[in-house]
């Protein structure tokens, strides 16, 4: 419905009505139209001064279209709408552009290639006579093709839809036809099994019968040697009496031979003497040694112990002091071997690899060269694609296990390495380590006991 009334707004509008009425819009303007109607006003915004402008407008003077649209769209569409100076002076700027469809509206002949919208948001600014009806086809257009677009996106939805249908219909079909695969793939492990288990009881059964017989041959054979054992009883008795009557004889011999020993003890020194100058000429002959091993040597007995490193612990000194380790490394030929990434990682974890290695050897070196101990680092290399390029500082022995191999079996073999005695120092805190290597006979101490001996140097 479009509504005639008299005023001021239709003498001052240019290109407008010939017969003193302004035409209204019945409807609101389509949301699409709106946008064309801002970027319109928003692009003619800039030709016109401060003053020109409505109140609620000259904030935006100095922004550009796009910020005019998008800070002042809401602003500009109801100024538009409302102010007719305003409108005019948009017109104007539109006017001056010189665009061809400006001179079409104002020859009452729009384009017919032009797009509608565009076509009823320039009529909506100018407002040449018929605006209103070009406004309102535009919107109906652009429902119509809003409609249309709905109907192809539904369309395209419907399709979607189906193929999706389709494909969970093939699918659960695929799904059943693999589910009954399977299931007749376990009915037939079932049977196996059955089939397995009933060999197995058979098995059993057979074991019981064979366990039977052995329990009986088991008593057949602890009857045999009681009997065995009885007639040893026997024997064992008789031999005895047996030896008795030798004790008694011999006893008796040696009687008599001490009655007639007089004549044969001189008999026997001269033997004796013979035997010892020979004995004598024959040591001169073969130049032997003196003897260095005594009778008393060759008896089995428990002896006196020397100081070990577990003797250390007995000096009360606690386990984190780092005197304990001094006095460990002051034993005799004492060997110090450290799990490298095991103290570092303990220490510094943070670190880079390469930066633990040096800065731990850089401190072993240093207690090396004060304590006068062999010392080994070992690492783990077993994950390593290539060998570890370094130089170990002096005093120090610097190991990497080999692929397949980790430090911790690296550490016992080298434990194992060493002679029964020798005070050996393992400075781990892996409890299998240290458990491995106390059975081997080492002395196991913690990480932090090291690092805390390093800090003081």
């Amino acid at each position: 419905m479009v509504e005639h009334t008299d005023g001021a707004e239709a003498a001052g509008d240019a290109g407008g009505a010939d017969d003193g009425v302004t035409e209204v819009l019945d409807r609101p303007l389509p949301e699409g139209i709106r946008r064309r109607v801002i970027g319109l006003v928003a692009e003619a915004f800039g030709g016109l001064t401060v003053a020109e402008l409505p109140p609620q407008l000259r904030q935006y003077s100095r922004f550009t279209p796009s910020r005019r649209a998008k800070f002042a769209g809401n602003a500009m569409a109801a100024a538009v709408e409302s102010d007719p100076a305003f409108r005019q002076r948009i017109s104007a700027r539109l006017r001056e552009s010189g665009s061809e469809l400006v001179d079409a509206l104002e020859a009452g002949s729009p384009p017919a290639a032009a797009d509608p919208e565009d076509v009823a948001a320039m009529a909506f600014v100018l407002r040449p006579a018929g605006w209103v009806k070009l406004v309102t086809a535009a919107g109906e257009e652009a429902q119509r093709a809003s409609a249309e677009r709905a109907g192809e996106e539904a369309q395209r939805e419907l399709r979607r839809l189906r193929e999706e249908l389709a494909a969970a219909r093939a699918e659960t079909k695929a799904e059943a036809e693999r589910v009954r695969a399977e299931l007749d793939a376990a009915r037939k492990e079932t049977e196996a099994l059955q089939r397995k288990l009933r060999s197995a009881l058979s098995d059993v059964r057979r074991g019981e019968a064979a366990l039977r017989k052995a329990q009986a041959e088991l008593e057949s054979v602890r009857a045999e040697a009681q009997a065995e054992k009885a007639a040893a009883s026997g024997e064992t008795r008789r031999a005895k009496a047996r030896l008795a009557e030798a004790e008694a004889a011999l006893e008796a011999s040696r009687r008599a031979a001490r009655e007639g020993r007089s004549v044969e003890d001189v008999r026997l020194r001269l033997l004796l003497d013979t035997v010892l100058e020979g004995a004598q000429g024959l040591r001169r002959e073969l130049a032997l040694p003196p003897a260095s091993v005594h009778p008393a040597d060759t008896v089995d007995a428990v002896r006196p112990g020397m100081m070990t490193p577990r003797d250390i612990a007995t000096r009360a000194l606690s386990e984190t002091d780092p005197a304990l380790l001094d006095q460990l490394l002051a034993l005799p030929q004492a060997h110090l071997v450290v799990d490298g990434y095991n103290v570092t990682k303990t220490g510094y974890p943070t670190m880079p690899l390469d930066k633990q290695r040096l800065r731990l050897l850089g401190g072993l070196a240093m207690l090396a060269a004060q304590s006068g101990a062999e010392v080994t680092c070992v690492f783990d290399g077993a994950e390593l694609a290539a060998p570890v390029l370094l130089a170990p500082p002096r005093g120090v022995r610097v190991l990497f296990s080999k692929p397949g191999v980790t430090a911790d079996e690296l550490i016992r073999q080298l434990v194992r390495a060493e002679p029964p005695g020798r005070p050996v120092v393992v400075v781990s805190t892996d409890r299998e380590v240290a458990d491995g290597v106390a059975k081997a006979g080492a002395r196991p101490v913690a990480s932090a006991l090291l690092l805390k001996r390093l800090a003081r140097t």
